[in-house]
């Protein structure tokens, strides 16, 4: 991936709002802007929690989308139920696309295996559950490991776990784990460090509202980005205030692609396609006829554009010279054109 353009993964999560027919909308509408991949989450409310009332059971953060929700609740309302792993799975084939899935507990690898799932996420709240990442590590499957929160320890005990199990390739993600998260809060440059510290490659789980830091971390060194996908914010749901839409999406693929294709390679003097301009560089040239014999002045040469002169960087040293030659308005001034 590090020699292609950047992978780019729509991320359902709970914005198919219960509806079978509009999940598979979403497919066709990733597919239709140019993604890579379509990313679903395998879960129930009974796998990520208990129904408990408790006030840890209770989201009371008040800059949560969902504050005063039951842990519980919101994962009934947020889950894609399992029976639509498979038509989901198909249309992302039929669309060309690649389609997988997070698995939050050791039920959902088992489960996504039978369906053939060819890669795993581990989202940023189970990097720290080893035993998960090393059940998905055993299906000897690529994985990607969202690190929102993680300390440096926590994500390398994650990537050994996943490379001692069998994972032929892990890429860790830069996540922020706020939903919308604030670009000032994604600290973008850890993405390069990221990949010299854990030696793998390194993309973006981003969270902020629209596309500016997806495309910054391209320049960075990211070769992934993930992005939560709807098909309009308007119609509502869990995620829906920090996902895209098709025209944000489509521009991302566009401008992902551009970003990188920019890249290129450390390079300094012209390239292949710029050498045609060197002509309009400025350059040292008579601005009056000259006669033989005739002192070379600020008033009879100067330096001006296109450049098929004297660098400007030997005006100075040319003034008081005596032309060697007549010398006509509008000629370039050579270095033998004086004495």
């Amino acid at each position: 991936m590090m020699n292609n353009r950047p992978f780019i993964i729509a991320e359902m999560s709970g914005n198919h709002n219960h509806s079978l027919e509009r999940a598979l909308k979403i497919v066709d509408a990733a597919a239709d802007c140019g993604v890579d991949a379509l990313k679903i989450q395998t879960y129930t409310a009974d796998t990520m929690t208990i129904d408990c009332g408790r006030d840890e059971f209770i989201i009371n953060d008040d800059k949560s989308l969902w504050k005063g929700k039951k842990l519980y609740d919101l994962y009934k309302e947020a889950s894609t139920p399992w029976e639509w792993h498979k038509p989901i799975f198909e249309r992302c084939r039929q669309k060309g696309i690649t389609g997988f899935s997070t698995p939050f507990d050791g039920t959902a690898v088992d489960f996504l295996e039978a369906l053939g799932c060819p890669m795993y996420k581990i989202a940023s709240f189970e990097i720290v559950d080893l035993p998960l990442i090393e059940k998905a590590a055993k299906t000897r499957k690529p994985m990607l490991i969202s690190a929102g929160m993680a300390a440096a320890e926590e994500i390398e005990e994650a990537v050994t776990c996943a490379r001692s199990n069998g994972c032929p390739e892990v890429m860790i993600l830069k996540c922020t784990s706020t939903y919308p998260a604030e670009p000032k809060d994604s600290n973008l440059l850890t993405i390069p460090d990221m990949a010299a510290k854990f030696k793998c490659k390194v993309g973006l789980s981003d969270h902020t509202v629209g596309i500016g830091a997806a495309i910054a971390s391209i320049a960075l060194g990211a070769v992934a980005v993930e992005k939560h996908f709807t098909l309009s914010r308007k119609d509502g749901g869990v995620d829906s205030a920090f996902s895209i839409e098709a025209e944000e999406m489509r521009n991302l693929v566009k401008e992902a692609a551009r970003a990188f294709d920019s890249l290129g390679s450390v390079k300094y003097g012209p390239g292949d396609n710029e050498k045609a301009s060197l002509m309009f560089r400025r350059s040292v040239y008579a601005v009056k006829d000259i006669k033989k014999g005739e002192k070379l002045t600020n008033t009879n040469v100067r330096i001006i554009r296109p450049g098929h002169g004297l660098s400007p960087k030997y005006y100075g040293d040319i003034l008081g010279k005596t032309a060697r030659k007549d010398i006509a308005f509008g000629e370039p001034i050579c270095k033998d054109y004086f004495k």
